[in-house]
């Protein structure tokens, strides 16, 4: 296979040659993702779903390109949509996430030569960007730039996480492709071995300085002793597996947590979902065809079935067997000198498309004293995703980590045959929910259970605790509660209607919660996934924790709940939804009333927002805006504000921009009414605003 190329280094000191790399690297990646959807039979493939929890593959056909469009306008390399539809439908919907829309009655999707026309324009007006835009040397987390790798970056994701959803489509749908061989090696498993590692640091996390991309969750620092502790030399084989599976592995209870054993009387697993039980005897499915059982191969699993297996196997040896933590598989990778992927020869891994377009046998590539520290498939730890010291959220992808915080998605370590890119770095930290699959399976360690890592279960960032705070927090200073506030004012005005509603803007979703107590449904809608997380964290579990500072480095903590704040009842009329005001999604439309708290001056286009938003309401519906009308250029461009600036010599105010603009649809019916609002910075300092609160009816 002709190798792909490797992440670049953004640190070059020629720009000319940066540019020339960074294009050459997005038209490998994007070439390369389109070759991997050729494997697909007919245009029907793109849209029967492979998986319930997951879109259709047109989805995923779209998503990577408009990807490109929404982050680059964030970072204003580009100035105006390509499609807003589609760069509206094709947004968001990824992982399963109760807030995604996975409803397909809410989408049309466009026909596959719809969408491949659509990538020939985003490819166009990538290329034109890097080969004009202005370019300095280094390119960092700050540089506008970034946005451009990320999108790249992005692509090599769903390259891979893609062909796991083509591996679970109906063979009827997929075809072997010669852009994609396979590995044909196969035969019976050496047996497995434990070997010892010494006692020894682990260092983790990614340098701000470092040359190469990253994503949030990789920087920050952390470094601890492990004590030492024994490690099988390979992956468990699908023949060390298979002993499981015929001891009955699946059907006794005591070898599986309470979460995996739902999983499995769910789905009514018997044995690991690529494998194929036929008169013949076992097979595999692979990505595009069915092969003979390669017995000598990694077992591809989930994280429910690698530590039921690691239960059981405890039990045979006497040994105490579990899946490693993050931490011990640093200090494997240290120790058996795995080298990343450079441009100068192919890597010795099953990785980065370098040899096969499948898993391998488990003994092939020896790294140190073990095999397959890196490559082949990825590996499950025991270790739920959480933030390094010093974690910041990139303010143009916030929600690529943070809604994995939650102990519900676990780390898997060293990439896959076809991990690429980013992924294939030692630093590379991704996290799944331990009952998806991907190409991923395990390597079994024996010793003492691993120190803690720091739990993720208190939210710490600190612009999403100050929002968790500021909408179900104390009352401070006798100020009532703000989104409170406004739903009672809200529903003051609707008056008995009660049909739908739409928060926009619902940050954690208190007004969502107080709306429902008159409204039937509510849609809550935000831009951030971080913030929109902890309202789904109330609806689901009832409860919320946070960490607040106090002083200098004292944090306090915080709990809240949906009982004692009275909103318990209302948690099942309210949908949760990530969206840009500005580019809303078809489906949100038909509302008696729209609340847009503090929305307007964040806006990139307020005019765009407020020229369509009548097409979202009812006949007499309702329109309530507030705002403390803090035009700043980092969120709005100036030519964009709709107030706060002399024309003609004259003083133009948001209220008469609000005019100009809803005039022509609305009725003003509420005058212009300050509500405060106390927002919390430590113990000792709070910030005290006025919000302006308007209420407009839709004529007609």
């Amino acid at each position: 296979m002709e190798r792909l190329n490797r992440t670049p280094r953004l640190d070059n000191p020629d720009s000319d040659t940066l540019r020339h790399e960074i294009l050459d690297y997005f038209h490998t990646t994007f070439d390369r993702y389109e070759q991997l959807f050729e494997v697909l039979t007919c245009d029907e493939a793109f849209f029967v779903k492979p998986i319930a929890l997951r879109h259709p593959l047109i989805f995923y056909y779209g998503h990577t390109a408009t990807f490109f469009i929404n982050k680059l306008l964030l970072s204003g390399l580009v100035e105006q949509r390509i499609n807003p539809h589609f760069e509206s439908i094709f947004a968001i919907g990824v992982d399963e996430m109760s807030w995604d829309d996975l409803n397909d009655d809410h989408y049309n999707w466009p026909s596959v030569a719809e969408v491949k026309a659509y990538r020939d324009q985003v490819r166009q007006t990538l290329d034109r960007i890097i080969r004009e835009a202005p370019l300095t040397s280094p390119i960092n987390w700050n540089h506008p730039w970034w946005t451009i790798v990320m999108g790249i970056e992005h692509e090599r994701i769903h390259l891979e996480t893609s062909s796991v959803l083509i591996r679970q489509h109906e063979l009827r749908y997929v075809q072997p492709h010669p852009a994609w061989p396979v590995c044909r090696d196969s035969g019976p498993a050496p047996a497995n071995q434990l070997i010892e590692v010494p006692a020894g640091k682990a260092v983790l996390g990614k340098l701000r300085e470092d040359s190469r991309y990253g994503w949030d969750n990789e920087y920050g620092h952390r470094e601890i002793m492990l004590d030492s502790f024994k490690a099988a030399q390979m992956l468990t084989s699908n023949q060390e597996f298979l002993a499981f599976v015929e001891a009955g592995g699946y059907t006794e209870r005591r070898w599986w947590s309470e979460e995996g054993w739902n999983w499995r009387d769910f789905t009514g697993a018997v044995y690991p979902t690529f494998w194929v039980e036929s008169e013949d005897g076992w097979q595999l499915r692979l990505m595009c065809e069915q092969v003979y059982m390669p017995w000598d191969w990694p077992a591809e699993v989930n994280c429910h079935e690698a530590e039921a297996f690691c239960r059981w196997k405890s039990e045979q040896t006497g040994e105490s067997i579990r899946l490693p933590s993050e931490d011990e598989w640093y200090r494997l990778y240290d120790l058996a000198r795995v080298a990343e992927p450079d441009s100068t020869a192919s890597v010795n891994a099953n990785l980065h498309l370098d040899h096969f377009a499948s898993s391998c046998p488990v003994y092939r590539f020896a790294q140190g004293d073990f095999y397959d520290v890196s490559g082949n498939v990825w590996q499950w730890t025991q270790t739920p995703i959480y933030p390094f010291e010093g974690f910041e959220v990139h303010p143009c992808y916030d929600d690529f980590t943070t809604p994995t915080f939650d102990d519900r998605h676990n780390l898997i370590k060293g990439g896959s045959w076809i991990s690429c890119g980013n992924e294939s770095l030692r630093s590379a930290r991704y996290a799944f929910r331990r009952h998806f699959f991907q190409h991923a399976g395990f390597r079994y360690v024996a010793g003492a259970p691993p120190k803690a890592v720091p739990s993720s279960r208190y939210e710490s960032d600190a612009l999403a605790s100050q929002y968790a705070e500021f909408h179900y927090g104390d009352e401070q200073f006798g100020v009532a509660n703000f989104p409170q506030a406004l739903a009672r004012l809200a529903i003051e005005l609707v008056g008995q209607r009660s049909g739908k509603a739409l928060d926009l803007g619902c940050a954690t979703g208190r007004a969502s919660f107080e709306l429902a107590r008159h409204f039937e449904q509510v849609d809550g809608v935000d831009f951030s996934a971080r913030l929109i997380n902890l309202g789904v964290q109330l609806q689901q579990q009832g409860r919320l924790r946070y960490t607040l500072p106090d002083e200098g480095e004292l944090v306090s903590y915080h709990e809240r709940d949906l009982t004692s704040l009275g909103l318990a009842d209302t948690a099942d009329r309210v949908s949760f939804m990530q969206g840009d005001a500005c580019n809303l999604k078809p489906i949100l439309k038909g509302y008696d009333l729209i609340l847009a708290a503090n929305l307007i001056d964040r806006l990139y286009s307020p005019r765009q927002f407020l020229s369509q938003v009548h097409t979202r309401l009812n006949p007499g519906g309702l329109l309530l805006i507030a705002s403390p009308y803090t035009w700043l250029e980092e969120h709005t461009p100036k030519e964009e504000w709709l107030g706060g600036f002399k024309r003609d010599g004259e003083n133009v105010t948001t209220l008469d921009g609000l005019h100009e603009v809803l005039d022509e649809h609305f009725e003003l019916i509420h005058e212009p009414e300050a509500v405060p609002f106390v927002i919390r910075e430590t113990r000792r300092k709070f910030q005290h605003t006025l919000s302006e609160v308007t209420c407009w009816r839709l004529q007609g």
